[in-house]
């Protein structure tokens, strides 16, 4: 058997698909890049797993220091291991999404960006590295999620109109639903809560406001609200 010290070691590094919802458009968080490879492109946020930290504390790192947040809601998603998928030498990026809710906070430039910005996901420029295979892959699972894990809740504001959350989930799954049936569906299955307070000015409407059931946050279960 060969020594453990003859063994190259490839490079780690975490990227993240920061998903935002605002102005009922599903968004995603690129960076511009300052330096090679990929200069002046957008890519993803990422950066190389330092020894002394475990997948989270990088992820930590990342929404810090190059998106000025942190205390997301994350989920690790897949890890991509083409040996060319990095100019530089053999990377290995295992990635995370983040849901966020772009009114509760105010995204800032780390030093190794010239820019960060939201893209509309229907409308994103061309990507770095591999990063619209990862972008693909998330986007996906978000779809997938939202049916059976209340996920959708993290881009909303606390209070919410069931006409607000409708628009979310068509947003996401980019298909039609039915209005009348996805909020009974919605308050069978106990999945908000009628706060009894209602959305003031807005010309001639009141629409009641709601609540994410906080009961459900760790449980799965299908939802489905496509079908009648």
């Amino acid at each position: 058997m060969k020594p453990f010290s003859s063994y190259k070691n490839p490079a780690l590094a975490v990227d993240l698909v920061v998903f935002g919802y605002h102005e009922q458009n599903l968004s995603v968080l690129l960076l511009n890049r300052k330096e090679a490879p990929f200069k002046d492109q957008w890519t993803l946020p990422g950066a190389f797993l330092q020894i002394e930290e475990t997948f989270q504390q990088t992820c930590s790192r990342i929404l810090k220091t190059k998106l000025g947040m942190d205390d997301v809601y994350l989920e690790q998603l897949f890890s991509f291991d083409d040996p060319a998928r990095d100019p530089r030498g053999r990377v290995i990026s295992v990635t995370y999404y983040a849901l966020v809710n772009p009114h509760k906070l105010e995204i800032a430039a780390g030093k190794m960006a010239n820019d960060v910005q939201w893209f509309n996901v229907k409308k994103i420029p061309a990507l770095g590295f591999d990063h619209k295979k990862i972008f693909d892959k998330a986007l996906q699972r978000l779809k997938s999620k939202i049916l059976y894990f209340p996920v959708g809740f993290e881009l909303l504001d606390e209070l919410f109109t069931m006409s607000e959350l409708h628009q979310l989930y068509e947003c996401i799954l980019g298909i039609e639903i039915d209005r009348r049936n996805f909020s009974r569906k919605m308050l069978v299955a106990e999945y908000v809560i009628n706060t009894g307070q209602k959305r003031e000015g807005l010309q001639n409407r009141h629409p009641e406001l709601f609540r994410f059931n906080k009961k459900l946050k760790h449980h799965n279960f299908q939802l489905n609200i496509i079908n009648p």
